[in-house]
């Protein structure tokens, strides 16, 4: 049994890490100078180590314990190249309706079991995905925040322009008005070549949904992202119907389930998981690929989040054959740029696409002091 299964999996250790953000991010669901996201470690009995990462923008700690108490003992022992079946046994950690804490939390494991894979078999995640593997994947700068003045707007534009991006997201927020001006600014500032898109973070009611939509489609933006509640599926449809641009949402989903029904009737154009909650590279896959067969493109969320989502979100991107852009956040961000050896996408962008690693597995190599700095603020900031 030991011969047959090499990779069985030896350890399972959760990292809680917390930066201090340079300047605050704002968006029109909050104002944020401090983030979190957690680090998971696989160790197998054959030397391989695999990581992920999942989102823990908050009490990073707590889902340490989940993984630690509820996860770690279903897997240690198991062999590691057995991602479904493991996958499957992390899903039995708890009952109820999927989605939370433990759907991040696998999130975290999945992608750490797909990095082992991928240096199991000496092949970028990418290729063991039999899609298209593209060398590059469009990207969109991210995000001109909700908040400032028509200077600082202008600022981050053209800073955006000067990294190399050719499509730029903006935050929008309430009140209406305020969020219609912004529109206007951003247009200005950026001028008819740059391909815009707009995310409200769900500010809106129907209502004034309908109205910001109608500004975003005057001044030529791509897509309306998230203009409501993600329960509010109803509303999506009605606005569908109400609204000239197309639809985007799905980074509040945590699997197919919940992102296929306004995938099915094609009320969203984009849908928008975000690997490091919806179950990982396992689940996001079948996202996608059930987008794919619906005519809906696949453009993954990365937010705030770090290197290890970013890099496992290209090699998604890289597979599927309905990836149209994927989020490239622009603003410093030391889970990005502290943590691995591969350079923040926002670094890398060429001609407004992001070179996909080529090396085994995700193809990055952890910094283990920067992890160990983090994890001190990390646990500090709980104690």
């Amino acid at each position: 049994m030991a011969e047959a299964t090499p990779h069985r999996i030896r350890e399972v250790i959760a990292h809680p890490l917390t930066q201090r953000l340079p300047s605050p991010s704002e968006t029109s669901w909050g104002r944020y100078d401090r983030v979190s996201i957690l680090l998971v470690e696989i160790r197998t009995e054959s030397g391989l180590v695999g990581v992920g990462e999942c989102l823990a923008r908050f009490a990073p700690v707590a889902y340490a314990e989940l993984i630690e108490t509820a996860l770690a003992p279903r897997l240690v022992g198991q062999d590691a190249l057995a991602i479904g079946a493991n996958w499957a046994r992390m899903r039995r950690a708890l009952s109820g309706r999927a989605g939370g804490m433990l759907f991040e939390a696998i999130a975290g494991v999945d992608i750490a079991l797909w990095d082992i894979a991928g240096k199991a078999a000496g092949q970028p995640i990418h290729r063991l995905l039999h899609g298209e593997s593209r060398a590059a994947v469009p990207v969109y700068g991210a995000s001109v925040m909700w908040g400032g003045d028509a200077a600082r707007v202008a600022e981050t534009v053209d800073r955006f322009k000067e990294q190399g991006f050719s499509r730029m997201k903006i935050k929008i927020g309430a009140p209406v008005r305020e969020a219609c001006q912004r529109i206007a600014e951003v247009r200005a500032a950026a001028g008819d070549q740059i391909e815009l898109t707009a995310d409200s973070n769900w500010a809106y009611t129907l209502d004034e949904a309908v109205t910001v939509g109608r500004a975003l489609a005057d001044h030529g933006y791509t897509w309306f992202e998230e203009p409501l509640r993600p329960e509010d599926e109803d509303g999506h449809r009605m606005l569908r119907t109400r609204c000239a641009v197309p639809l985007a949402a799905g980074e509040s989903n945590y699997t197919l389930d919940q992102s296929a029904p306004l995938v099915n009737d094609r009320t969203l154009s984009y849908l928008q998981p975000n690997i490091t909650r919806s179950g990982g590279i396992t689940e996001v896959l079948r996202m996608a690929r059930h987008a794919a067969a619906h005519d809906v493109a696949y453009a993954p969320h990365v937010g705030m989040s770090g290197i290890i989502c970013e890099a496992a979100s290209l090699h998604v991107a890289a597979a599927m054959p309905n990836a149209k852009v994927m989020e490239c956040p622009a603003s410093a961000n030391r889970f990005k740029s502290d943590l691995a050896d591969l350079s923040p996408g926002a670094t890398r962008v060429q001609d407004g696409a992001v070179a996909v690693p080529q090396g085994p597995g995700l193809g990055l190599k952890v910094n283990w002091d920067a992890v160990a700095e983090m994890e001190g603020l990390a646990r500090e900031v709980a104690a």
